[in-house]
Protein backbone atom coordinates (compact mmCIF):
# COMPACT_ATOMS: atom_id res chain seq x y z
CA UNK A 1 0.00 0.00 0.00
CA UNK A 2 1.14 3.66 -0.11
CA UNK A 3 1.83 5.51 2.82
CA UNK A 4 3.62 9.16 3.21
CA UNK A 5 6.70 8.67 5.64
CA UNK A 6 9.24 11.20 6.73
CA UNK A 7 12.61 9.73 7.62
CA UNK A 8 13.85 13.04 9.29
CA UNK A 9 12.06 16.22 10.47
CA UNK A 10 12.18 19.40 8.47
CA UNK A 11 10.47 21.10 6.01
CA UNK A 12 7.20 19.82 4.17
CA UNK A 13 9.36 18.09 1.76
CA UNK A 14 10.71 15.76 4.24
CA UNK A 15 7.28 13.88 3.37
CA UNK A 16 7.62 11.28 0.33
CA UNK A 17 5.17 8.61 -0.59
CA UNK A 18 6.37 5.11 -0.26
CA UNK A 19 5.21 1.55 -0.94
CA UNK A 20 4.98 -0.24 2.40
CA UNK A 21 3.48 -3.82 3.29
CA UNK A 22 0.16 -3.53 4.28
CA UNK A 23 -0.32 -3.99 8.22
CA UNK A 24 -1.97 -7.55 10.08
CA UNK A 25 -4.21 -6.23 12.79
CA UNK A 26 -3.22 -8.22 15.97
CA UNK A 27 -5.42 -7.99 19.06
CA UNK A 28 -7.97 -5.19 19.59
CA UNK A 29 -7.19 -3.80 16.41
CA UNK A 30 -8.48 -3.35 13.11
CA UNK A 31 -7.46 -2.58 9.66
CA UNK A 32 -9.22 1.00 8.42
CA UNK A 33 -8.84 1.81 4.52
CA UNK A 34 -8.68 5.40 4.60
CA UNK A 35 -10.80 7.48 2.03
CA UNK A 36 -9.82 10.78 3.58
CA UNK A 37 -7.12 11.74 5.85
CA UNK A 38 -7.69 15.49 8.36
CA UNK A 39 -4.65 17.66 8.34
CA UNK A 40 -4.19 19.26 11.46
CA UNK A 41 -1.30 22.01 13.43
CA UNK A 42 -0.26 18.72 15.52
CA UNK A 43 0.95 17.04 12.48
CA UNK A 44 2.58 19.83 10.99
CA UNK A 45 4.70 20.10 14.54
CA UNK A 46 5.60 16.48 14.50
CA UNK A 47 7.02 16.78 10.84
CA UNK A 48 9.16 19.64 11.76
CA UNK A 49 10.58 18.29 15.13
CA UNK A 50 8.48 20.83 17.29
CA UNK A 51 6.76 17.88 18.43
CA UNK A 52 9.28 15.16 18.81
CA UNK A 53 7.92 11.43 17.41
CA UNK A 54 9.99 8.66 17.01
CA UNK A 55 11.70 8.37 13.34
CA UNK A 56 10.25 7.35 10.79
CA UNK A 57 6.75 7.48 10.75
CA UNK A 58 3.04 8.08 8.86
CA UNK A 59 1.98 11.40 10.11
CA UNK A 60 -1.56 12.02 10.15
CA UNK A 61 -3.55 11.96 13.83
CA UNK A 62 -7.72 11.66 12.01
CA UNK A 63 -8.95 9.30 9.12
CA UNK A 64 -12.30 7.77 7.95
CA UNK A 65 -12.95 4.87 5.44
CA UNK A 66 -13.69 1.42 5.81
CA UNK A 67 -12.76 -1.48 8.50
CA UNK A 68 -11.07 -3.98 5.74
CA UNK A 69 -9.69 -6.33 8.35
CA UNK A 70 -9.99 -7.00 12.34
CA UNK A 71 -7.96 -8.98 14.84
CA UNK A 72 -9.11 -11.22 17.80
CA UNK A 73 -11.17 -9.05 20.57
CA UNK A 74 -11.83 -6.23 18.27
CA UNK A 75 -15.37 -5.86 20.13
CA UNK A 76 -18.02 -4.62 17.92
CA UNK A 77 -15.99 -3.97 14.58
CA UNK A 78 -16.36 -6.03 11.60
CA UNK A 79 -14.82 -5.32 8.15
CA UNK A 80 -16.86 -3.34 5.72
CA UNK A 81 -17.81 -1.08 8.72
CA UNK A 82 -17.70 3.09 7.88
CA UNK A 83 -15.91 4.24 10.40
CA UNK A 84 -13.51 7.24 11.77
CA UNK A 85 -10.56 7.74 14.20
CA UNK A 86 -8.99 10.65 15.52
CA UNK A 87 -5.65 10.72 17.53
CA UNK A 88 -5.06 7.83 16.32
CA UNK A 89 -1.44 8.09 14.06
CA UNK A 90 -0.86 6.85 10.29
CA UNK A 91 -3.49 8.33 8.61
CA UNK A 92 -1.68 9.70 5.68
CA UNK A 93 -1.69 6.60 4.17
CA UNK A 94 -4.23 3.89 2.20
CA UNK A 95 -4.64 1.91 5.70
CA UNK A 96 -3.54 1.87 9.25
CA UNK A 97 -3.95 0.20 11.86
CA UNK A 98 -6.57 1.56 14.99
CA UNK A 99 -7.11 0.51 18.18
CA UNK A 100 -10.61 -0.94 17.65
CA UNK A 101 -11.78 0.87 20.43
CA UNK A 102 -11.25 4.00 19.14
CA UNK A 103 -13.41 3.97 16.10
CA UNK A 104 -16.80 5.70 15.94
CA UNK A 105 -18.90 4.02 13.71
CA UNK A 106 -20.05 6.74 11.04
CA UNK A 107 -23.90 7.54 10.92
CA UNK A 108 -25.17 7.26 7.11
CA UNK A 109 -25.88 11.02 6.84
CA UNK A 110 -21.74 10.98 7.17
CA UNK A 111 -19.25 10.46 4.39
CA UNK A 112 -15.68 9.52 4.86
CA UNK A 113 -14.67 13.06 3.93
CA UNK A 114 -17.20 15.17 6.97
CA UNK A 115 -16.24 12.69 8.76
CA UNK A 116 -12.38 13.50 8.65
CA UNK A 117 -13.02 16.86 8.18
CA UNK A 118 -15.13 17.37 11.36
CA UNK A 119 -14.18 14.74 14.02
CA UNK A 120 -11.17 15.70 16.08
CA UNK A 121 -11.97 19.05 15.37
CA UNK A 122 -15.66 18.86 16.09
CA UNK A 123 -14.65 16.77 19.39
CA UNK A 124 -11.97 19.81 20.32
CA UNK A 125 -14.89 22.38 20.08
CA UNK A 126 -17.32 20.25 21.70
CA UNK A 127 -15.09 19.29 24.86
CA UNK A 128 -13.98 23.37 25.33
CA UNK A 129 -17.63 24.51 25.19
CA UNK A 130 -19.15 21.79 26.96
CA UNK A 131 -16.74 20.58 29.88
CA UNK A 132 -14.07 23.16 30.57
CA UNK A 133 -15.88 25.44 32.60
CA UNK A 134 -19.34 26.49 33.50
CA UNK A 135 -21.18 28.83 30.73
CA UNK A 136 -24.25 30.59 30.34
CA UNK A 137 -26.49 32.42 28.30
CA UNK A 138 -24.77 36.28 28.00
CA UNK A 139 -21.29 35.31 28.77
CA UNK A 140 -18.62 36.73 26.77
CA UNK A 141 -16.14 34.11 25.21
CA UNK A 142 -12.91 34.77 23.05
CA UNK A 143 -12.53 32.26 20.40
CA UNK A 144 -8.64 33.15 18.80
CA UNK A 145 -7.95 31.83 15.15
CA UNK A 146 -11.84 31.68 14.58
CA UNK A 147 -11.64 31.32 10.98
CA UNK A 148 -9.80 28.19 12.03
CA UNK A 149 -11.19 24.82 11.54
CA UNK A 150 -11.48 24.83 14.96
CA UNK A 151 -12.48 28.54 15.18
CA UNK A 152 -15.16 27.70 12.91
CA UNK A 153 -16.66 24.47 14.93
CA UNK A 154 -16.39 26.66 18.17
CA UNK A 155 -17.83 29.71 17.23
CA UNK A 156 -20.77 27.91 15.88
CA UNK A 157 -21.10 25.66 18.77
CA UNK A 158 -20.76 29.02 21.05
CA UNK A 159 -23.06 31.03 19.72
CA UNK A 160 -25.47 28.17 19.55
CA UNK A 161 -25.41 28.00 23.62
CA UNK A 162 -26.24 32.09 23.63
CA UNK A 163 -22.47 33.18 23.83
CA UNK A 164 -21.01 36.47 23.04
CA UNK A 165 -18.48 35.65 20.88
CA UNK A 166 -15.67 37.97 19.74
CA UNK A 167 -13.37 36.11 17.48
CA UNK A 168 -9.89 37.11 16.16
CA UNK A 169 -8.97 36.78 12.89
CA UNK A 170 -6.11 37.76 10.70
CA UNK A 171 -8.15 39.17 7.50
CA UNK A 172 -11.28 40.62 6.51
CA UNK A 173 -12.44 38.05 4.94
CA UNK A 174 -11.84 35.81 7.19
CA UNK A 175 -13.81 38.09 9.50
CA UNK A 176 -16.75 37.67 7.28
CA UNK A 177 -16.68 33.66 7.93
CA UNK A 178 -16.21 34.23 11.40
CA UNK A 179 -19.57 36.46 11.74
CA UNK A 180 -21.48 34.13 9.25
CA UNK A 181 -20.80 31.27 12.35
CA UNK A 182 -22.20 33.58 14.43
CA UNK A 183 -19.70 35.69 16.64
CA UNK A 184 -20.94 38.92 17.71
CA UNK A 185 -17.67 40.97 16.72
CA UNK A 186 -14.58 39.70 15.07
CA UNK A 187 -11.21 41.93 15.48
CA UNK A 188 -8.69 41.28 12.63
CA UNK A 189 -5.48 41.12 14.65
CA UNK A 190 -3.39 44.92 14.60
CA UNK A 191 -6.90 47.05 14.39
CA UNK A 192 -8.01 46.97 17.21
CA UNK A 193 -7.37 46.39 21.14
CA UNK A 194 -8.91 42.94 22.15
CA UNK A 195 -9.15 43.68 26.06
CA UNK A 196 -11.31 46.58 24.95
CA UNK A 197 -13.65 45.34 22.74
CA UNK A 198 -14.39 42.42 25.11
CA UNK A 199 -15.12 44.64 27.74
CA UNK A 200 -17.23 46.83 25.43
CA UNK A 201 -19.64 43.47 25.30
CA UNK A 202 -21.74 41.92 27.91
CA UNK A 203 -21.84 43.28 31.41
CA UNK A 204 -18.53 44.90 30.48
CA UNK A 205 -16.15 42.83 33.09
CA UNK A 206 -14.09 40.81 30.19
CA UNK A 207 -14.27 37.47 29.07
CA UNK A 208 -15.74 34.52 31.06
CA UNK A 209 -13.28 32.20 28.83
CA UNK A 210 -10.98 32.74 26.50
CA UNK A 211 -9.86 30.18 23.86
CA UNK A 212 -6.77 30.37 22.58
CA UNK A 213 -4.77 28.23 20.20
CA UNK A 214 -2.18 30.67 19.06
CA UNK A 215 -0.18 31.09 22.33
CA UNK A 216 3.04 32.76 22.25
CA UNK A 217 1.65 35.64 19.81
CA UNK A 218 -2.00 36.17 22.03
CA UNK A 219 -1.12 35.44 25.28
CA UNK A 220 -1.14 39.49 27.16
CA UNK A 221 -3.96 40.21 25.00
CA UNK A 222 -5.82 36.69 26.19
CA UNK A 223 -5.23 37.69 30.10
CA UNK A 224 -6.18 40.55 30.00
CA UNK A 225 -9.19 40.03 28.62
CA UNK A 226 -10.59 37.85 31.37
CA UNK A 227 -12.98 38.95 34.17
CA UNK A 228 -12.61 37.87 37.15
CA UNK A 229 -12.46 34.40 37.96
CA UNK A 230 -12.66 34.03 34.04
CA UNK A 231 -10.49 30.88 31.98
CA UNK A 232 -7.76 31.25 29.68
CA UNK A 233 -7.65 27.97 27.85
CA UNK A 234 -4.86 27.48 25.55
CA UNK A 235 -5.17 24.68 23.62
CA UNK A 236 -2.92 24.93 20.77
CA UNK A 237 0.39 26.94 19.97
CA UNK A 238 0.29 27.69 16.08
CA UNK A 239 2.81 30.61 16.78
CA UNK A 240 4.80 28.82 19.54
CA UNK A 241 5.11 28.02 22.94
CA UNK A 242 4.17 30.79 26.39
CA UNK A 243 7.76 31.82 27.71
CA UNK A 244 7.74 31.08 31.32
CA UNK A 245 5.97 32.97 34.03
CA UNK A 246 5.21 34.03 37.51
CA UNK A 247 1.74 32.14 38.57
CA UNK A 248 1.65 35.06 40.79
CA UNK A 249 0.24 36.80 37.63
CA UNK A 250 -2.86 35.33 37.90
CA UNK A 251 -3.65 37.13 40.77
CA UNK A 252 -3.75 40.32 39.02
CA UNK A 253 -6.71 40.24 36.61
CA UNK A 254 -8.48 38.80 39.86
CA UNK A 255 -7.90 35.43 40.36
CA UNK A 256 -7.77 33.77 36.94
CA UNK A 257 -7.42 30.06 35.85
CA UNK A 258 -4.86 28.89 32.87
CA UNK A 259 -5.64 25.53 32.15
CA UNK A 260 -3.89 23.57 28.85
CA UNK A 261 -6.43 20.38 28.44
CA UNK A 262 -5.60 18.22 25.31
CA UNK A 263 -8.51 15.97 23.84
CA UNK A 264 -7.49 12.76 25.06
CA UNK A 265 -8.14 13.47 28.16
CA UNK A 266 -11.56 14.41 27.04
CA UNK A 267 -12.25 11.22 25.46
CA UNK A 268 -10.96 8.91 27.92
CA UNK A 269 -13.14 6.14 28.18
CA UNK A 270 -15.17 4.58 25.02
CA UNK A 271 -18.69 6.05 26.51
CA UNK A 272 -17.01 9.73 26.58
CA UNK A 273 -15.51 9.10 23.03
CA UNK A 274 -19.04 7.82 21.21
CA UNK A 275 -20.79 10.29 23.56
CA UNK A 276 -18.94 13.77 21.89
CA UNK A 277 -18.63 11.93 18.29
CA UNK A 278 -22.11 11.26 18.29
CA UNK A 279 -23.07 14.65 19.35
CA UNK A 280 -20.94 16.28 16.51
CA UNK A 281 -22.15 13.92 13.68
CA UNK A 282 -25.66 14.67 15.01
CA UNK A 283 -25.46 18.30 14.62
CA UNK A 284 -23.81 17.62 11.30
CA UNK A 285 -26.85 15.68 9.93
CA UNK A 286 -29.10 18.12 11.45
CA UNK A 287 -28.04 21.09 9.80
CA UNK A 288 -26.86 22.63 12.72
CA UNK A 289 -22.53 22.65 12.42
CA UNK A 290 -21.28 23.76 9.38
CA UNK A 291 -18.01 21.85 8.23
CA UNK A 292 -16.01 23.85 5.84
CA UNK A 293 -13.32 22.03 3.66
CA UNK A 294 -11.36 24.45 1.61
CA UNK A 295 -9.44 22.22 -0.21
CA UNK A 296 -8.93 18.53 -0.68
CA UNK A 297 -5.26 17.30 -1.95
CA UNK A 298 -4.60 14.03 -2.81
CA UNK A 299 -2.17 11.92 -0.80
CA UNK A 300 0.89 12.67 -2.72
CA UNK A 301 0.71 16.08 -2.24
CA UNK A 302 1.05 16.01 1.47
CA UNK A 303 3.53 18.55 1.35
CA UNK A 304 1.27 21.21 -0.53
CA UNK A 305 -1.36 20.86 2.06
CA UNK A 306 1.72 21.37 5.11
CA UNK A 307 2.30 24.62 3.11
CA UNK A 308 -0.64 25.45 3.02
CA UNK A 309 -1.86 24.97 6.50
CA UNK A 310 1.09 26.67 8.09
CA UNK A 311 1.13 29.48 5.87
CA UNK A 312 -1.90 30.94 8.16
CA UNK A 313 -4.03 31.86 4.99
CA UNK A 314 -6.71 28.83 5.26
CA UNK A 315 -10.04 29.13 6.93
CA UNK A 316 -11.39 25.74 7.40
CA UNK A 317 -10.52 22.05 7.22
CA UNK A 318 -7.52 20.83 4.63
CA UNK A 319 -8.17 17.07 3.51
CA UNK A 320 -5.65 14.41 1.94
CA UNK A 321 -7.78 12.08 0.04
CA UNK A 322 -5.90 8.32 -1.06
CA UNK A 323 -9.26 7.70 -3.97
CA UNK A 324 -8.43 4.11 -2.90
Amino acid sequence: MRAIRVHEPGDPDVMAPEDVERPVPGAGQALVGIDAAGVNMIDVQQRSGNYAVPMPFTPGTEGAGEVLEVGPDAGEMRPGDRVAFAMVPGSYAEAALVPADRLVPLPPAIGSETAAAVLLQGMTAHFLVESIAPLQAGDVVVVHAAAGGVGLLLTQLAAARGLIVVGTTSTRQKAELVSGAGATDVVIRGTRELPEVVRSHGDGRGARIVFDSIARDTFEDSLASLARRGTLVVFGQSSGPVPPFDIRRLQGPGSVFLTRPGLGDYTATRDELLWRAGEVFAMVAAGDLEVRVQERFPLERAPDAHRALASGTTSGKLLLVTGR
